[in-house]
């Protein structure tokens, strides 16, 4: 059981461990995007992504929700950040 009301999909505590790595490319707005979670690969500014996604443990309160995104290019896959993390995921049904 979670500290806080489950979310839509019944999950727990899903923002405030660690801000997520995405592979989506960066766009100034949602429109175009794909409505099934899909990464968003085309298109957008080039070289920059949207790099981290939801807030960290170090995060200010109002970066701390799944809406909130960061543009970086200056990250690198390879360096250790302490407060990026991946989410694991599976597809359910498909």
């Amino acid at each position: 059981m979670g500290s806080f009301r489950a979310n839509a999909w019944g999950l727990h505590d899903m923002i405030g461990n660690a801000s997520e790595w995405t592979a989506d490319s960066w766009h100034d707005d949602y429109e175009g995007a794909p409505s099934d979670g899909r990464a968003r690969l085309r298109g957008g500014e080039e070289g920059w992504r949207v790099a981290v996604r939801g807030g960290g443990y170090r995060s200010y309160p109002q970066d701390a929700r799944v809406a909130n995104r960061g543009s970086v290019r200056a990250y690198s896959a390879d360096q250790a950040w302490l407060e990026r993390g991946v989410r694991l995921a599976q597809s359910i049904g498909r």
